[in-house]
């Protein structure tokens, strides 16, 4: 590998990962689907009063931009965890467990809004989250 090569390398991994277009557009798609994701929930018996743990999961072009967005993460006490994605190996991907909290639509899409603020200001797409309702 040489001069040149070293650099380009450097030079993708500095790129741009999440464009404010896109931003703003998965913003809208993650905040219309939370409430489809409660109301499957809600027909699984979880009330607005459980408090359950959620998964969630972030993609981006480079460790640093991972790395720097799970030390962010983990100012919350979620659990996280960074690598490179088993789907491509380009990306890297952010992901693990909040602590838990109720499953009130305001306060879900309120965390979701934010997930999504706070991956775009790592350079990061949030790609939405999960969570089991048989939760200890």
């Amino acid at each position: 590998m040489g001069f040149f090569d070293l650099f380009a390398t450097k030079q993708n991994s500095d790129k741009k990962y999440v464009t404010e277009e896109a931003y703003k557009k998965n913003k809208e798609n993650q905040l219309n689907m939370t409430p489809k994701t409660l109301k499957q929930l809600r027909d699984l018996g979880v009330t607005e009063s459980k408090e359950l743990k959620l998964e969630y999961f972030f993609y981006t072009n480079s460790v640093d931009k991972a790395k720097k967005l799970a030390d962010e993460i983990q100012k919350e006490n979620y659990k996280v965890e960074y690598g490179k994605s088993a789907g491509d190996k380009k990306l890297f991907v952010i992901t693990g467990w909040t602590t838990k909290m109720i499953m009130s639509d305001t306060v879900v899409i309120d965390w979701t809004n934010k997930m999504c603020d706070l991956g775009y200001e790592f350079d990061c797409d949030f790609d939405g989250w999960g969570t089991e309702p048989d939760q200890e």
